[in-house]
């Protein structure tokens, strides 16, 4: 079975910028390719679950969004720290693109794309969890039966290296 870190993209692993898809807007938050790289290094395997509300809004396509996370990908990689898969969800109740206007269970704070990650991969949900900064992000990992954690700070690394050090000590980390 896998152990997994679930991330939410915007605000985690990127600078928080309004429907981020241009590679160009792009900026890693700060400690994020050092923290990840640690979560990989303790034997986690990296999956993002993302809201995208500008793909049913316009502002971006499917494409574009997918340029962009292989792009994370890429850079990820380099210092070792693959992302394993992006989940996402394209859809709004609010969109203009109908495909992807509508209510869903994909959307956080359903739980629906980590549900799907965990038919997709061998999961162990007992030692996997998410670091999200809504808190929209932990309430889906709690319907998915995960822990969650609420990143409110400026560095990923020193938000994550404290959890990953508890969990590997078989300690419960307190989630904010």
């Amino acid at each position: 079975m896998r152990k997994v870190l679930f991330l939410d993209r915007d605000g985690v692993i990127n600078v928080d910028v309004n429907y981020l898809y241009r590679i160009d807007d792009f900026a890693f938050v700060p400690g994020a390719p050092k923290a990840l790289a640690a979560a990989v290094q303790a034997g986690y395997d990296l999956i993002v679950v993302t809201n995208q509300s500008g793909i049913a809004r316009g502002y971006y396509t499917v494409e574009d969004m997918e340029r962009l996370h292989a792009y994370i990908n890429e850079e990820l990689t380099k210092v070792k720290a693959p992302i394993l898969a992006f989940y996402y969800c394209p859809h709004h109740v609010k969109g203009t693109v109908a495909a992807f206007t509508k209510d869903c269970d994909c959307r956080k704070p359903k739980p629906g794309m980590l549900l799907q990650a965990m038919k997709d991969y061998d999961i162990d949900k007992e030692n996997s969890f998410l670091v999200g900064d809504k808190p929209s992000d932990v309430t889906a990992a709690e319907a998915a039966g995960i822990e969650g954690y609420l990143f409110e700070g400026t560095d990923l690394y020193e938000f994550l290296a404290p959890i990953l050090e508890a969990k590997q000590k078989g300690q419960t980390h307190e989630g904010v």
